[in-house]
Order: C-alpha cells, then sequence, then structure tokens
C-alpha cells in the first residue's frame, strides 16, 4: 500500500498539468501543489516500519520529485545589485477598517504601489496619496506613483464592471508600462470566469508593444496553477526569479497559496518578497527592479 501510494504521488507531483479538470478540483490541487509534500515524511515513517528497503525506496521517490520541483524555490537567493524600481501590490481587503494604516507601512521608499478591492475615498486611498504625488484610480483598482504618470485607461478583461487598468509610467530610466489588474475569482468547479480574465490579459499583453512592462494584482491564480502558463511566459514572475520561498500571499492568517503577482518583461528582477498587511486577508507581495 505505501509503495502504490508513493508511486500514486510522485505521477500527481509530476504530471499534475496532464491531469483533467475534474470538476474543477484539479485547479485547487495545483494551487496546493507544494504542500503535497507534507506527505513525503509520513510515507518515509510508514515504510521504515515495514523494514523494506523496497519501501523505502518507493517512499523517498515522491520526495525526490519534490525536491526537483521546489528545492530551488526555498535554495534561491536574491540576485541584488543596482534597482530602478521598487514595487508593490496589494489586495486591500474591501471591509478592510485599516487598509489606511496596511498601505502606510508598505508605501514608504515605493516608486510604484497598485491596490486591489479600493473604496472610492476610503482610507487606502487618501494614504497613498499622502506618501505619492501621481495617481490613477479606475473603480475598486489603483496604481499610485513617485514618478508622473502620462498616460493611463481602463481597459477590458472580460468583466461586467472595471477591473484593469493601463498606464504609463515615466521614469528616469524611460517610460515603463504598468498593468494593475484584479481577475476573477476561482473557486472549486467555478474557474470559466477567472479563465476567460487570463485569456484576455494574455491578449492585452501581446498587443502590447512596450519594451518595459509590468503586470500587478490579484490574479486569483497561483503560481503553480497551469492556467498561470499563459501569462508566464511570456512574461517573468519577480518571485520566481528573485524571491526566496514559496511567496505564499493568501490567505495572510496562514498563507498556502499565492494569488498576486509582480509580472515583467524588459526589465530584471533584483529582489522580491511578501510583506504582511494589517486587517487584508491578502499579504502584499513586493519586488525591485532594473531597467
Amino acid at each position: 500500500m505505501i509503495i502504490v501510494m508513493a508511486v500514486a504521488l510522485a505521477a500527481v507531483l509530476a504530471g499534475h498539468r496532464l491531469l483533467p479538470e475534474l470538476g474543477g478540483l484539479t485547479p485547487v490541487l495545483e494551487s496546493l501543489l507544494p504542500w503535497l509534500g507534507a506527505a513525503v515524511p509520513l510515507l518515509v515513517i510508514g515504510a521504515l516500519l515495514t523494514r523494506s528497503w523496497r519501501t523505502v525506496a518507493a517512499a523517498l521517490l515522491p520526495a525526490l520529485v519534490w525536491g526537483v520541483m521546489f528545492g530551488p524555490a526555498l535554495l534561491r537567493t536574491a540576485p541584488g545589485g543596482q534597482s530602478d524600481l521598487s514595487v508593490a501590490t496589494l489586495n486591500v481587503g474591501v471591509t478592510n477598517a485599516d487598509s489606511g494604516r496596511a498601505v502606510r507601512a508598505l508605501a514608504g521608499g515605493r516608486d510604484l504601489f497598485a491596490a486591489q478591492e479600493l473604496t472610492p475615498g476610503g482610507p487606502a486611498a487618501e494614504e497613498l496619496g499622502r506618501h505619492f504625488p501621481h495617481r490613477v484610480q479606475v473603480s475598486t483598482i489603483g496604481l499610485w506613483s513617485r514618478f508622473p504618470i502620462i498616460e493611463h485607461r481602463a481597459v477590458d478583461i472580460g468583466l461586467e464592471w472595471t477591473r484593469a487598468l493601463r498606464a504609463v509610467v515615466k521614469t528616469p530610466g524611460g517610460n515603463v508600462t504598468v498593468y494593475v489588474m484584479h481577475l476573477a475569482s476561482a473557486r472549486p468547479g467555478e474557474t470559466a470566469q477567472r479563465d476567460s480574465t487570463l485569456t484576455h490579459a494574455r491578449r492585452l499583453i501581446d498587443a502590447d508593444k512596450s519594451e518595459n512592462l509590468l503586470l500587478l494584482g490579484d490574479l486569483n491564480t497561483a503560481t503553480t496553477d497551469r492556467k498561470l502558463s499563459g501569462l508566464v511566459p511570456p512574461l517573468s514572475d519577480a518571485h520566481l526569479e528573485a524571491g526566496t520561498g514559496f511567496g505564499f500571499t493568501w490567505p495572510a492568517s496562514f498563507p498556502v497559496t499565492r494569488p498576486d503577482h509582480i509580472l515583467y518583461r524588459g526589465l530584471t528582477a533584483t529582489g522580491a518578497d511578501v510583506e504582511p498587511a494589517a486587517g487584508s486577508d491578502h499579504r502584499a507581495a513586493v519586488a525591485s527592479l532594473r531597467l
């Protein structure tokens, strides 16, 4: 039995992208994929109790697969070096009475700050206005900048209300096109709308010829979800390139997955991390980048 379970676990880890949708359960499985490694110690202990080296060897197979898949994330160190932009993105939480305090703690030293689930004129927007001279806010999303925003407009991601914008920021190193997006939610068996907004996002990125481009926001898609491959590549993921660990951002009390992302092209990530945000059910994704 242990051998069968070990082989099955290794197969799921290595071949999860080959699994069918399974009634919408596969996206949940992929979102929690790194946590499947928690079963490995149990399998190894059970195998040792059998005193069968064959069983122990089988139990170590998923450990090997997990190590190959996720070991680099645990061993990776930030490349460091000069950076030109410090950016953050946070789903502040529409019911978060402490959203002002949350963004205040994160805004210091940032050049760009993307926020989702804003309330018009709410504490988060008001507080960010004290820290940044330039801003654009559309519905429940916004971008605050230390540098001039020379263009901005709402963009369509296939929802009935606006949850995405495009802005061009004039930085000392050159113009940077910034998208802020809050894609549709994904729940077990209910991912069609999320998948549609991902498709819209990819079309926007493909059509945009900007050399330097950032995509910031709550994409409601985990790093390990196969659907994110529609955006990464062609974009790079700041945390995968320059962060340490898994960078989980949700839920804030005990993060188990990463729906919040800093994606880019034409830049180089020099560091990436996750920071707490008072009152929000998300943690903030932050990164430094070089033009």
